[in-house]
């Protein structure tokens, strides 16, 4: 079997360097700012590390781009 998707849950979002709280993160998702999350059962819910990974990597290359001008 190949893991073609890993699941991050609330708590390992804060190991990926991502401080805020859980109402941020909604509010983000709400606009469109922030990786969709998966509902996994009525209290459970995660989000793709490959979407969350991307969005990271986002967030650094416009700071790499705004000390470059």
């Amino acid at each position: 079997m190949q893991l073609n998707r890993l699941l991050v849950s609330k708590k390992e979002l804060k190991t990926l360097g991502i401080p805020y709280s859980f109402q941020h993160i909604a509010r983000l998702e709400k606009a469109g700012k922030f990786p969709h999350r998966i509902m996994l059962g009525q209290c459970r819910v995660a989000w793709v590390y490959d979407e969350v990974r991307e969005w990271i990597e986002q967030r650094i290359a416009t700071r790499d781009q705004a000390f470059t001008r």
